[in-house]
């Protein structure tokens, strides 16, 4: 009967109650303003859109992932910023992301530990920048970790 117990207790999963020094070093150096629309690539359980959603104040932030679970466990973790308009979960892989209709472009986007963009795969990263091309504005920038604590992904001409 523990054994039961102890795990209807771990049910559902619980959100880290902090952000990791990780994430919040990465969020930090992000330049992200007020109003700022964003889109975060490979988001996981959701704790870096969910503090970006905070800091952007009435901006919006849609974040994607290609894992169902790692999308039920965003939304778990997201109630209240989903409820305020300013946060939105969506379950796509940004190699067939395509921006959904009657949604705005992105000031920006960012990804932390996503295959298509570290370089492993270039094929997919080809058509992954392409993706996030067609869903930024013109000035719209890319973020990916990989520098202290994040670089810039130059999209457009030198």
């Amino acid at each position: 009967m523990q054994v039961a117990t102890a795990a209807f207790a771990a049910y559902p999963p619980r959100m880290p109650a902090s952000i990791s020094p990780r994430i919040a070093a990465f969020v930090n150096a992000l330049p992200l303003q007020e109003g700022f629309r964003v889109l975060e690539i490979g988001c996981g359980p959701g704790v870096a859109a969910r503090e970006v959603s905070r800091r952007i104040g009435t901006g919006f932030v849609l974040a994607i992932d290609r894992s169902e679970k790692a999308i039920a466990l965003a939304r778990a973790g997201s109630a209240s910023e989903i409820a305020s308009g300013r946060l939105a979960f969506l379950q796509a892989s940004i190699e067939q992301f395509q921006l959904p209709e009657g949604l705005d472009r992105f000031d920006c986007a960012f990804a932390m530990r996503v295959g298509a963009l570290d370089g492993r795969y270039p094929d997919a990263e080809k058509l992954a920048i392409t993706r996030i091309m067609a869903a930024l504005k013109p000035t719209g920038r890319l973020f990916i970790d990989g520098g202290n604590p994040l670089r810039e992904i130059a999209l457009h001409g030198a």
